[in-house]
């Protein structure tokens, strides 16, 4: 379970900067997917062996070069509910402003560590212009260059050394399942109608972040632990629509689970936002049931439903291998269906796989499609194992394993996915040297 770093600041002072720079080293790993660069400020990062995720809020602000300093006051507020760390980054070209006092007014009210990071420091003369950042009363500074990456290595020591310690889960057996989606797609009123106001719940167990709080869900032969972002406190400041609030809340939640149950308002599709949380989810490596609610008010034709399924389908392409269920929480329908669904997924997500069963069934499939010759040379695959990873993991053992190509990589995981069942399971599939 990662902690979260919040990079916050006003505009143009090199947030973005930084955030690639602390993330670059991973994209290439996070984002192996084909087209997955649909939120670009979010990432995650590791550093001295301690893995932590990134936000930029920087990101997220709409508006002209002087962006109302209500929209940054928001961001700020924010992070400093969701964040574990924050990295409060200054610019020493223009020494400190009204709307810096502004933020470091709200962060010194704020008991998690903060960070003051002034960016843009690439000489001695600049070193000395640095000091005036004392009179905002953040205490020690870092400087850095956030191009060059001058500083960022002290000011990461610290922060991995402010992380707090996570108290370990009870119950870390059992599944957990996150309930994500936009605001007001209907994830209270699904818990609720889970749940059922009589509340069947054994426990209340107060989550590891301070503020998404699990609950034991025991019922109909089913037990797990619900991780709920929407019951999470609402700050009357935050306006509901800023999508940078619902990515946060999904972040946190979609890192402590097992399983995301992404609900979808059917009134309004499956738009870019709720597309920016499917591909969190997937890119986290976790299991996802995607749930239409609100199905009875759409208006219904013939094929409504299969068509809604279909366009769907289309978008998480290449990852289709996703249940997708229609619900209506106002009427109760099918959310046991939901719960099902989900455990089942869970159940695929820890699946393992005989060695001798994969290379028994796999290679000869393989031996009737071999990978494509390149450059006039032969791949051929000899042993399949799975690695031994909390999600599905499968390393392809072959002669060649610089010369397959993704068409090839995909031919694979849809065979595994044909012969052994991962719906809902991101997969990855490895080529190595055998």
């Amino acid at each position: 379970m990662s902690n979260i770093v919040a990079i916050v600041g006003r505009p143009n002072v090199g947030k973005s900067t930084f955030f690639n720079r602390l993330i670059q080293r991973r994209e290439a790993i996070v984002d192996s997917v084909s087209g997955v660069t649909r939120d670009r400020h979010y990432g995650k990062s590791d550093w001295n062996g301690k893995e932590f995720t990134v936000i930029d809020t920087g990101g997220y602000v709409i508006g002209s070069e002087d962006v109302f300093e209500a929209e940054i006051d928001k961001q700020v507020e924010l992070a400093i509910d969701e964040a574990d760390v924050i990295i409060f980054v200054v610019d020493v070209e223009t020494g400190v402003t009204p709307m810096d006092e502004d933020v470091a007014k709200l962060l010194r009210k704020v008991n998690k560590p903060v960070f003051l990071a002034v960016n843009k420091v690439d000489s001695g003369k600049r070193e000395d212009q640095a000091m005036e950042f004392y009179t905002l009363g953040l205490g020690e500074y870092y400087t850095i260059a956030g191009i060059n990456g001058s500083g960022t290595g002290d000011l990461l020591d610290a922060v991995v050394e402010a992380f707090p310690e996570k108290e370990e889960q009870e119950d870390e057996n059992l599944p957990r399942f996150a309930v994500v989606g936009r605001p007001n797609a209907g994830k209270s009123s699904f818990i609720n109608a889970l749940i059922g106001e009589e509340r069947y719940i054994v426990t209340d167990i107060a989550g590891t972040t301070r503020d998404s709080i699990d609950t034991k869900y025991n019922r109909f032969g089913f037990e797990f632990n619900l991780v709920d972002t929407a019951g999470i406190r609402r700050k009357s400041k935050v306006k509901e629509d800023i999508e940078f609030y619902s990515v946060m809340r999904s972040v946190r939640a979609i890192e402590h689970s097992d399983v995301c149950l992404l609900i979808v308002d059917a009134s309004r599709g499956f738009d870019a936002q709720v597309q920016n949380i499917f591909w969190l989810a997937q890119r986290n490596r976790k299991g996802i049931v995607i749930l239409v609610n609100k199905w009875d008010l759409v208006e219904k034709e013939t094929n409504t439903m299969k068509d809604f399924e279909a366009k769907i389908r289309k978008e998480i392409e290449p990852f289709t291998d996703v249940p997708i269920v229609f619900i209506s929480v106002l009427n109760k329908q099918r959310i046991f269906k939901a719960i099902e669904t989900a455990v089942e997924v869970y159940h695929n997500r820890s699946k393992k796989i005989k060695t001798r069963t994969l290379n028994d069934v796999l290679l000869p499939i393989i031996q009737n499609n071999p990978p494509p010759a390149y450059k006039g040379k032969y791949v051929k695959i000899k042993f399949i194992t799975q690695l031994p990873t909390p999600q599905p993991q499968f390393a392809f053992f072959c002669n060649l394993p610089q010369y397959v190509r993704d068409p090839y990589k995909r031919f694979l995981e849809n065979k595994l996915r044909q012969e052994f069942d991962f719906s809902g399971v991101p997969i990855s599939v490895y080529l190595r040297k055998k």
